[in-house]
């Protein structure tokens, strides 16, 4: 063999050495056409025994790939279809929505290419009282890709949930969908699509809903910011700039603030304020703040209360562009006052309080001290594939989408969740179907109220452990709410052992939840 023979044998080998690894993990990383979240990475049971029944592999942590042959348990005989209210008869609340693709002309008067609800962005506002049963009726005007409804914060019944591709199918163009639950969580949430979701809510299908407690609370008492940036214009109710709430002079009122973006945004006050729910709970003896700003993280609601001075405006700054000022409609309006250095800490804000006992009919107790099941939920980033895209993709626990964690309960376990973040950015976190209290941040006890959560922003560095009681049987995301990190693999869920979903994700299916 010639010298040049062997030289061109022995370069193809080192190229074809250097290939074949790469052209493994691309074909692995490819998805199917369709599949289902039951097939998707591997089982992990938080340490707690396995369920009883359940079909597993001898090593139950062992991972799966995206082609349909992970280690998932052996599938349940309860749909997510089949997990609906029980509430009968006539709704409290009717609403009838209809979504639409085009030119949105906002409050402020800008026009955008977006989306609508009944033709407007934010869409319609729901209230309901505690207890209610709550009809909404989607129809898909002229939403090319399809869509559903996610109905944020509220612990809903798993077929209500409104995740395409996982609860139901994307609603097509012409098509209906009928969602009901019952309102039975006072506080302020909101509503969004949970089909194309980067895209969709980014481009405004969104809206607040409003539990209030039976009796409620007088409307000149409290007042509702929606905080949505559209293409780079930050806005409040769709307005820009400051936006007027009048209330008379001496009113303590109530400020609920959603924050519909990708990202953070600070809130802060002219005047002292208190923080009196987070995420829909309220916190135990709050005091008053001054000097410093409050979080308000991407997904996540605050409800702040404040005093409206004599014959002046209170000024409650959302963001550096956008403001609500509350007050008579012929006060001045006060100049905006700068960002306080400091943020109030809710770790250790407001009185410490005992866990309530948690589970409604099914009167489950909730001690975290007792938790059966304890996961991580490791966040990193690291180049790779996804979907044999090269890039640099987020991983949960060391593991790039979809080979990721299935964290598996049974009804009634208290779980705790370790989440840390490594991975160079900040995430909000949020789990649907379910309320977390904050246990503890970087090993440090909370010490304030309890700090009910269902979106918690993660810093980089950041360790959080929280507790939750498996009170709600489905399969649920675990996601970021900075949506484009969701499509770019930071997602996992959690499901109850015995339940299962017809539902698939991709192309062939049409549905596309992130």
């Amino acid at each position: 063999m010639s010298k040049q023979r062997r030289r061109l044998l022995l370069a193809s080998a080192a190229t074809l050495a250097l290939l074949a690894p790469l052209a493994w993990f691309w074909w692995s990383s490819l998805l199917p056409g369709s599949y289902s979240v039951m097939d998707m990475g591997y089982t992990d049971y938080g340490g707690g025994p396995v369920p009883a029944g359940t079909a597993t592999d001898d090593d139950a942590s062992s991972h799966g790939s995206a082609h349909g042959t992970s280690h998932m348990p052996g599938h349940g005989s309860t749909s997510v279809a089949d997990l609906r209210t029980t509430a009968r008869g006539p709704a409290d609340v009717s609403v009838d929505l209809v979504a639409d693709q085009g030119t949105v002309t906002l409050p402020s008067g800008r026009e955008i290419d977006g989306y609508t609800l009944n033709g407007s962005s934010p869409g319609p506002r729901i209230d309901a009282r505690e207890g209610d049963l709550v009809e909404v009726t989607l129809r898909n005007g002229s939403v090319p890709e399809g869509i559903t409804l996610h109905w944020h914060g509220i612990d809903v019944p798993n077929a209500e949930d409104g995740v395409a591709g996982v609860t139901q199918d994307a609603v097509r163009e012409g098509e209906e969908y009928t969602y009901r639950f019952v309102a039975d969580q006072v506080g302020t949430y909101w509503y969004h699509s949970h089909q194309v979701s980067h895209e969709q809510v980014r481009g405004g299908l969104f809206a607040p809903l409003v539990v209030l407690p039976t009796g409620g609370i007088p409307q000149d008492r409290e007042v509702l910011a929606v905080t949505h940036t559209y293409q780079g214009i930050r806005t409040l109710n769709g307005e820009e700039d400051a936006v007027r709430f009048p209330a008379p002079a001496g009113e303590t009122v109530r400020v609920r603030l959603v924050n519909t973006d990708n990202a953070l945004v600070p809130v802060w006050a002219d005047l002292p304020y208190r923080v009196v729910a987070v995420d829909g709970y309220d916190l135990n003896e709050p005091g008053p703040v001054t000097g410093q700003a409050v979080v308000l993280t991407a997904g996540g609601r605050i409800d702040l209360e404040i005093e409206v001075p004599d014959h002046a405006a209170a000024r409650v700054q959302v963001g550096g562009a956008t403001a609500a000022v509350v007050g008579p409609e012929d006060a001045e309006e006060p100049a905006a006052p700068p960002q306080p250095d400091e943020n109030l800490d809710l770790l250790t804000y407001g009185e410490p309080a005992p866990l309530p006992t948690l589970g409604g009919q099914t009167n489950l107790t909730f001690d975290p001290t007792t938790a059966e099941r304890h996961f991580k939920y490791e966040i990193g980033r690291r180049p790779g594939f996804l979907d044999g895209r090269p890039g640099l993709w987020w991983t949960v626990n060391g593991h790039l989408f979809p080979d990721i964690p299935m964290y598996t309960v049974e009804e009634g376990d208290v779980a705790v969740f370790r989440i840390e973040n490594n991975s160079g950015e900040s995430h909000p976190m949020h789990l649907h179907g379910h309320h977390a209290v904050v246990i503890s941040r970087d090993g440090v006890p909370a010490t304030g109220s309890p700090w009910w959560i269902d979106s918690l922003e993660v810093d980089h560095g950041e360790e959080f452990e929280i507790a939750f009681l498996a009170d709600n049987p489905g399969i649920w995301m675990d996601h970021c709410h900075n949506l484009p990190h969701a499509v770019e693999g930071l997602v996992a869920h959690l499901m109850y052992a015995g339940v299962d979903t017809p539902f698939r994700i991709g192309d062939d299916a049409a549905n596309h939840p992130e």
